[in-house]
C-alpha cells in the first residue's frame, strides 16, 4: 500500500488554470460584444418595421393617413393626420377628425418619436400612408431601401418600402435581400 502525500498544488499547476480560465474569458468576451452589435442592429430593424406596420394598420383601420418621417439620422416619428383644435371644437361631436389632406402638418398628432442606435440610411423623404393603408407613390420612391449602417452582420438590416409591402431583409452590398 502506498501512502499519498498532501503537498498541496504547485505553483506552476495554479499558472496553467489561471491562463486557461483567462484564454477562455477573452474568447468568450469577443464573441459576446458581436452577439450584443447583431441583436441590437436587429431590434432597431424590427422596431422600424413594427411601428411601419403599426401606422399602416391605422391608417386602415381608422381611415386617415398616417406619415412617417426622419427628423435627423437617427430619430424617426410617427404622424397620424388629424385636424387642428379648432377643428375638434368647431365640429363639435367630440372626436379628432382628420382633415384629409393627406399632408404633414405641424398640427397633426404626433403619435411616437424614437431614436434608434445606428445610423439610419433612407433617401425616400416622408413615407405617406394613405387611408388604405397603400404608400403613396409619389410621395415615397417605390422600392426605396431603409437601412441601418453597422459593423455588425445582422439577418436584418433593411426595409424596403412599396406601395403594397413593407418587407425587412438583409443588407448585401448594394440592395437590401427582402426575407
Amino acid at each position: 500500500m502506498t501512502m499519498m502525500r498532501d503537498r498541496g498544488v504547485t505553483l506552476v499547476e495554479l499558472m496553467v488554470v489561471i491562463a486557461i480560465i483567462a484564454i477562455l474569458m477573452v474568447a468568450l468576451g469577443f464573441s459576446y460584444v458581436g452577439w450584443m452589435g447583431t441583436y441590437k442592429v436587429e431590434r432597431d430593424i424590427k422596431m422600424i418595421y413594427t411601428d411601419l406596420m403599426d401606422a399602416r394598420g391605422r391608417a386602415i383601420s381608422q381611415g386617415r393617413a398616417y406619415f412617417v418621417d426622419f427628423p435627423t439620422a437617427t430619430t424617426y416619428r410617427i404622424v397620424a393626420d388629424t385636424a387642428a383644435v379648432d377643428d375638434w371644437t368647431t365640429l363639435g361631436d367630440g372626436e379628432w377628425d382628420a382633415d384629409g389632406d393627406t399632408v404633414l402638418d405641424p398640427v397633426h398628432t404626433v403619435l411616437r418619436t424614437k431614436t434608434v442606435e445606428y445610423q439610419m440610411i433612407w433617401t425616400g423623404g416622408t413615407i405617406v400612408l394613405e387611408k388604405g393603408g397603400i404608400v403613396r407613390p409619389s410621395a415615397t420612391p417605390l422600392g426605396n431601401t431603409l437601412r441601418l449602417v453597422s459593423t455588425a452582420n445582422p439577418d436584418y438590416d433593411c426595409i424596403i418600402i412599396s406601395q403594397t409591402r413593407i418587407n425587412m431583409g438583409q443588407w448585401n452590398g448594394a440592395s437590401c435581400d427582402a426575407k
